[in-house]
């Protein structure tokens, strides 16, 4: 690729500037759908401590634990589709680049995300409709943040989670 510093290695690294760090925002980070390692991988090898990246491909999986050994950077790889993550893991912040579509996405993620929880999802340009979408089934508070690297691309920043409902919000997990 042509581009291969500012198209992926660059557009997860832009995420450092948006997240607190971890000694004012303590907490894991769950990185969803991790692919070759873009954002989490990325946000790790730069000093993000207590990053899960959780990667359902087996040849992918094993090409992040490489590249962590190779790089002698600390993560924990979660072999597995994310719908098969055991319920238990709850995260300060939630990473992703193109995994779905954003209601889907929430879906995935709501699970995991600690109270006071944020998301942080790097998206293209139909972001802000599929957060128009999103917001039949979802309450949410968004900043959107321009992308550095990409001029159609945008940063999600998302917190205050919880689903549209008459009668009840289900809220996210403790942790």
């Amino acid at each position: 690729m042509p581009d291969l510093w500012r198209r992926h290695m660059y557009d997860s690294a832009q995420l450092a500037g948006h997240i607190p760090p971890h000694s004012a925002a303590p907490g894991p980070l769950l990185d969803l759908g991790s692919g070759a390692g873009f954002p989490g991988l990325v946000l790790a090898i730069l000093g993000r401590p207590q990053i899960h990246l959780v990667e359902s491909n087996g040849q992918k999986s094993l090409f992040l634990a490489e590249v962590a050994r190779q790089t002698d950077t600390e993560v924990r790889i979660h072999s597995r589709r994310i719908e098969d993550l055991p319920q238990n893991h709850f995260a300060r912040f939630i990473t992703a680049r193109a995994v779905a579509p954003l209601p889907k996405l929430l879906g995935l993620a709501a699970p995991f995300l600690a109270e006071k929880g944020e998301m942080f999802f790097l998206k293209g340009k139909k972001a802000r409709d599929e957060l128009t979408d999103s917001q039949k089934k979802w309450k949410m508070s968004v900043k959107i943040h321009p992308s550095l690297s990409d001029p159609s691309g945008t940063i999600l920043q998302i917190g205050g989670l919880g689903r549209q409902n008459d009668f009840f919000t289900e809220q996210p997990h403790p942790g």
